[in-house]
């Protein structure tokens, strides 16, 4: 069940007070931004548009590898970020033996971003993870998703698209099936929250992504939405900073709550001391936790 609008203003007030009062300095996006990584072993389209694309990296030797595909942030805004906000965390994970498919995708400004464009790129770039497999060594039986920010939300959504219907607009036929998926401080369902995660972004980028209001494109929330689909039949890992200022942390509890009434493998990470950047940076001293999630759901039979 949704916390109640009233419920959620006074939740929004208080967290806001208490981050205010009680933050460390934190790391800013460009902070994030300027984090130094390497040249991705290949950049392979899986779409016609010039933003469907991932940028490939392997371990040394045969495997197969694990994989990990990474969903950067930003908004949803293409002038706010870009997939090399998490090239530092595919080095880190390289480093350690496991592949990743970083992802780039079209956001708000560019043609055919939003609904259903944005949603419809994730899921054909991790299903693309099926023409890259032979030729790299990817084990297709070890995938995870990790997605930070408006990433984290879209990450939560590709554990939702096999639960679609067939006639959404939104369903691609066999859905990759993944090991599970880890949320870095992103929005879970699209109808909580709007106010207060517009006011950080700077735009109406949630009404913006979905076409509407939730009262003017109600079905168009439901698809995207996590908490309407449980079980989503995968493990669902949920990391927020301890000074998350975009998603109130009672947010990310209720749903990880719902899901495990559900049946779900679901749990909650709070990152002492870390805000809404640390966490997707390997450079931080949140990276241990984060670290330890990914391969917690590699490791999982």
């Amino acid at each position: 069940m949704r916390l109640p609008v009233i419920g959620l203003a006074l939740i929004l007030a208080l967290v806001s007070s208490q981050h205010a009062a009680s933050a460390p300095p934190l790391m800013g996006p460009h902070e994030l931004q300027a984090t130094p990584s390497k040249p991705a072993d290949a950049r392979i389209a899986y779409g016609s548009d010039p933003s469907q694309f991932g940028e490939l990296r392997v371990p040394a030797g045969l495997g197969p590898h694990p994989v990990v595909v990474l969903v950067h942030g930003g908004c949803f805004k293409a002038a706010y970020a870009t997939l090399s906000d998490l090239a530092p965390m595919a080095d880190a994970l390289k480093a350690e033996g496991v592949a990743t498919w970083n992802l780039e995708y079209r956001r708000l400004g560019q043609p055919g971003a939003g609904w259903p464009g944005t949603y419809r790129d994730v899921g054909q770039g991790i299903d693309h993870l099926r023409a890259l497999a032979p030729k790299h060594g990817l084990d297709l039986k070890r995938v995870v998703v990790v997605g930070h920010s408006a990433g984290g939300h879209l990450a939560m959504w590709s554990a939702v698209r096999r639960r679609l219907q067939s006639t959404s607009l939104l369903a691609l036929p066999d859905p990759l099936a993944l090991r599970g998926v880890i949320n870095l401080a992103g929005p879970v369902d699209m109808r909580d929250n709007i106010q207060n995660y517009e006011a950080e972004c700077g735009d109406p980028v949630v009404t913006q992504m979905l076409g509407g209001a939730p009262s003017q494109t109600p079905d168009n929330y439901a698809q995207v939405s996590a908490s309407d689909h449980l079980p989503l039949g995968a493990p669902q890992v949920l990391i927020w900073g301890e000074h998350e200022p975009y998603l109130p942390r009672p947010l990310a509890q209720a749903h990880v709550e719902r899901a495990k009434a559900a049946g779900d493998d679901a749990r909650l990470v709070v990152v002492e001391g870390a805000g809404h950047f640390e966490i997707a940076s390997p450079k931080t001293a949140a990276w241990p936790a984060v670290r330890r999630e990914i391969q917690r759901l590699l490791r999982a039979n």
